[in-house]
Formats: C-alpha cells, sequence, structure tokens
C-alpha cells in the first residue's frame, strides 16, 4: 500500500511506525492524510505480527493544525452535511492495539488532538502543545475541549483554550499532557523502546489494559472498576495468563503467544 502524505515502516517486525509526511505545510491535517492514516492503523491492528504502533512528524512538526487552507470557506451546511472531521479523523479510535505518539516540534490544533488520540506521548524538549482555534474565530473540533481537560484539568485547558497560546514540554509534562520528555535526538530511540517493551508483553493484555484505562474517562468510578474486574477475570482464560504466572514462579522469562 503507497500513501501520499504519511510513510509507513516496521521496526523489529513488532512496531509499526506511521511518519506524517506534509514537510512544506508542516505536517497540516488534511482528509486525505487522515485517511492515509486511518487505513495505515487499520492494517497495523490487522497484523497479527505488530504489537503497537507509533505515530510522529518531523523534528520542526508533529502536525500545526488541521489544513486551515483546505477549510476557510467551509459553511455549515458544508461541514455538517459531510460530516467534517468525524468522518475521517476517528479511526484511531478503534485502534486495539497500543498507539504511541512522538512528538517533536509543533503539536497544534488539530496536531494537539490527534496527539490526544494516541494512548500516550512521549515528548521531544524541543515540542509545544495547544489549541489556538480561538485565534481563527472557532474552537478545537477534534476533542480538544473534551481530551484537552482529561489531560490537564480544566484550569490548565481553559487557559489554552481560551487565550490560544502554546506550552512548551517541560509544563506539558507538569501538566499531565505527556508521558515523558526526552531529547530530540532520542526521540525515537526511545520511542521505539518503549513500543518493543509493549510488544514483548501479551497482545491480549495490552489490548485490554488500554480498553480499560480508556474506559475511565467514559463512565463513572464504579462502573470502571467493574469494567476492570471483568476484564482482568477474563484474562484467567488466556494461554499467555498461565503462560506469565508460571514464568514468574519458576524465575524464568515468559514466552507469550497472544493466546
Amino acid at each position: 500500500m503507497s500513501f501520499e502524505f504519511i510513510t509507513v515502516h516496521t521496526e523489529a517486525d513488532k512496531v509499526g511506525v506511521i511518519t506524517l509526511n506534509r514537510p512544506k505545510q508542516l505536517n497540516a491535517l488534511n482528509a486525505d492524510l487522515m485517511v492515509e492514516l486511518g487505513q495505515a492503523l487499520k492494517a497495523f491492528d490487522a497484523n497479527e505480527a505488530i504489537g503497537c504502533m507509533i505515530i510522529t512528524g518531523s523534528e520542526k512538526a508533529f502536525a500545526a493544525g488541521a489544513d486551515i487552507g483546505a477549510m476557510a470557506t467551509y459553511s455549515f451546511a458544508d461541514v455538517y452535511k459531510n460530516d467534517y472531521i468525524t468522518r475521517d479523523w476517528e479511526t484511531i479510535r478503534s485502534i486495539r492495539k497500543p498507539v504511541i505518539a512522538a512528538v517533536s516540534g509543533f503539536a497544534l490544533g488539530g496536531g494537539c488532538e490527534l496527539a490526544m488520540m494516541c494512548d500516550f506521548i512521549i515528548a521531544a524538549d524541543n515540542a509545544k502543545f495547544g489549541q489556538p482555534e480561538i485565534k481563527l474565530g472557532v474552537i478545537p473540533g477534534a476533542g480538544g475541549t473534551q481530551r484537552l481537560p482529561r489531560a490537564v484539568g480544566k484550569s490548565k485547558a481553559m487557559d489554552l483554550t481560551l487565550t490560544g497560546r502554546m506550552m512548551d514540554a517541560t509544563e506539558a509534562e507538569r501538566a499531565g499532557l505527556v508521558s515523558r520528555i526526552v531529547p530530540l535526538d532520542k526521540l525515537m530511540e526511545e520511542t521505539l523502546g518503549a513500543a518493543l517493551m509493549i510488544c514483548g508483553y501479551s497482545q491480549i493484555a495490552t489490548m485490554a489494559a488500554k480498553e480499560s484505562v480508556n474506559r475511565a474517562f467514559e463512565g463513572t468510578l464504579a462502573d470502571g472498576v467493574m469494567f476492570e474486574r471483568r476484564l482482568f477475570h477474563a484474562l484467567f482464560a488466556t494461554t499467555d495468563q498461565k503462560e506469565g504466572m508460571d514464568a514468574f514462579v519458576n524465575k524464568r522469562p515468559a514466552a507469550f503467544t497472544n493466546q
């Protein structure tokens, strides 16, 4: 499968790496790019050899936002009738395997929202995050007003959304938006290391862990805990649970088979 706006490769035959590739536009996200991204994610998700995916951009920009030039002339009827954003941005939400965002440079507007759709963010020390849509007379439209408060709290989310300012990697980590900061020249090495660690575990367990953590943001605490408990119980029906616990008891490395 060939793509125009992204590049795709695998690392160690286990990690699917997707690189946003519109350098002249600082990887601004248009509909065609998002369709290609969805196709690549779905292909990796269906590949039994792949245990984790990475989405990244360039050193200068993960993604500097949505393609404003493409949407500037849209009317309400255009965006509503064509289900703009929902139509081609939501595929990532259906991906069951872990997806890591490796962010360097600008992650603004839709770029910040895409990074937040991933399961966690590893940021280079030059990363900058923001939701500057207010400067364009609109608001975030790809989940920014919903995911950002869940990540950083109401006050910080209100600050960023209403002022349109950017925050650097240090502030983003302190606020809880990113999981860790690494030097720019180590970004892919560190992210790949995390991905390969995930790939070393049972795919069934990592998918269950992802599903359960996401549930925390979609219901009450009591419902989330019960959902977690049922998934925990269900994993006792897997071969990997037997292998993992037997390996621990007998002080040997586990050999997971994703069964």
